[in-house]
């Protein structure tokens, strides 16, 4: 595990920092809050008891790639009106959310029980990537901003050191998170490779994919 130096963030306070000093120099990817982005309160808060041992890594599929920070506050304000109101849930789906600009974006946050991944949304970390991920790979600064949190939660205990990451479509039938992305997570410290159900046909958006109200 590379050295860390990250720096305390309010997960409900305004945008800030994570930084993490690596190897290769220092990375430095910024957290916005849900205040900032223009959540909704959520109907409700589940929590679970960390660290948690998994992180599950999605792609939106629609709404599509935001390369801006207006777009990308819009697009998780879309997905949260599609999860809270067209279907249901307390909140939007997601733990976190990942922007082409680069930014972090809180969804449900760490700890929070998700609706993103049945059966892993009490002890799991859910990230998405905004966009659809299929045949592209997301630009560098949103794989690096992804990294970057996952060293936050594993240095400040909300993730476990031992974790294993994988993506959606290895705990349910869906081609999320896009085969692009989900070649490039295979090659990542801590992927894990358990058995994959079927790929469902047509691919199901990752926002679409579950009929569990939670």
């Amino acid at each position: 595990m590379p050295a860390l130096g990250l720096l305390l963030l309010s997960m409900m306070g305004v945008g800030q920092h994570m930084e993490a000093s690596v190897s290769e120099g220092v990375h430095s990817s910024q957290l916005l809050s849900r205040a900032d982005w223009g959540a909704r309160a959520p109907k409700q808060v589940d929590y679970f008891t960390g660290p948690a041992p998994y992180v599950i890594i999605h792609h939106s599929y629609i709404p599509a790639a935001c390369f801006n920070t207006p777009d990308c506050m819009r697009s998780m304000r879309d997905m949260q009106n599609f999860h809270q109101v067209d279907r249901g849930w307390n909140d939007i789906g997601y733990s976190f959310g990942i922007g082409g600009d680069g930014m972090i974006y809180t969804g449900r946050g760490f700890n929070v029980v998700g609706a993103h991944s049945p059966k892993y949304n009490d002890k799991s970390v859910g990230i998405v990537f905004i966009g659809d991920w299929r045949t592209e790979l997301p630009p560098a600064n949103m794989l690096q901003a992804a990294k970057d949190l996952i060293a936050f939660g594993v240095a400040q205990g909300y993730i476990d050191a031992a974790y294993k990451l994988l993506g959606h479509r290895q705990v349910r039938e869906t081609e999320c998170p896009g085969g692009r992305l989900f070649k490039e997570i295979s090659s990542w410290p801590h992927f894990t490779n358990i058995t994959t159900p079927p790929i469902a046909l047509p691919a199901l958006p990752s926002q679409h994919d579950l009929a569990k109200k939670v």
